[in-house]
């Protein structure tokens, strides 16, 4: 489900609106997500293979080949990002988010229910895959839970997450190099570092190392869809979506 009135954005701000950037490639087949794997590719590609992941609400993976190679970007979601981390901590201490992931560190693993979450079909598809908050919620939660701890719980759903990616990228994308991270994600210091300890043959760091905000890539990334679709140029992958074909994506609301 999108939540876009371009219409009434272009009347408010008096503004030219592109928008509407999923439906194109649903029309051709695809996913419609995820979508920022091309900005990857045209701007964070390096001299050796690398994973840039994006851990928004759902984590997602880009797989870039090493600049000027020719093999197929790969591009897909991994799983839970922040969503039931968020969605936890709001539920029993109300607050949005756990800063600095001091909650968290209160907490301990607890193995049953990181293996009982991680059975969840969705893991064992495979790319092109997306999913959402329609799937990973707060009901989806609290069904698998049996009276723990809630900072354990909390605890818990940061494993649920580094290791989800840890198992995307032994399954899909074992030849990179490196891990750049961005999102919200990569302002956890427990989450950063629990990747590296699973992926101690990658070096970790993110985008930041790379000249880009982690928080401003995703919001780079659909400014320059945009930009693609001004000069009528294909914005989507269909090695990430597993839409038919490239495809110009989106529409414009004239001020």
């Amino acid at each position: 489900t999108q939540l876009i009135n371009g219409a009434l954005l272009a009347e408010l701000t008096k503004t030219d609106v592109i928008t509407d950037f999923r439906s194109r490639d649903l029309a051709a087949g695809g996913e419609g997500a995820p979508l920022v794997p091309a900005f990857h590719k045209w701007v964070l590609s390096g001299d050796v293979p690398r994973g840039i992941l994006n851990i928004g609400g759902i984590s997602n993976l880009t797989v870039l080949p090493e600049r000027g190679s020719d093999d197929e970007v790969l591009g897909f979601d991994c799983g839970p990002g922040n969503v039931l981390m968020d969605a936890w901590i709001e539920k029993v201490n109300h607050v949005r988010y756990d800063q600095d992931a001091v909650w968290a560190r209160s907490g301990k693993v607890i193995p049953q229910l990181l293996e009982s979450l991680k059975q969840e079909k969705f893991f064992s598809l495979v790319p092109p895959k997306s999913t959402g908050r329609e799937l990973f919620n707060l009901p989806w939660l609290e069904a698998r839970l049996n009276g723990e701890k809630p900072e354990d719980v909390q605890r818990t759903l940061v494993s649920f997450t580094a290791e989800t990616v840890t198992d995307a990228i032994r399954n899909f994308a074992p030849h990179i190099k490196e891990l750049r991270v961005c999102g919200g994600g990569a302002k956890n210091p427990l989450m950063i570092s629990e990747l590296a300890l699973l992926n101690p043959e990658l070096v970790v760091t993110t985008t930041a190392e790379l000249g880009v905000d982690p928080q401003d890539v995703e919001g780079l990334a659909f400014a320059w869809l945009a930009y693609r679709f001004d000069r009528r140029e294909p914005g989507n992958l269909p090695s990430a979506t597993g839409a038919s074909g490239s495809r110009i994506l989106g529409c414009l609301y004239p001020a």
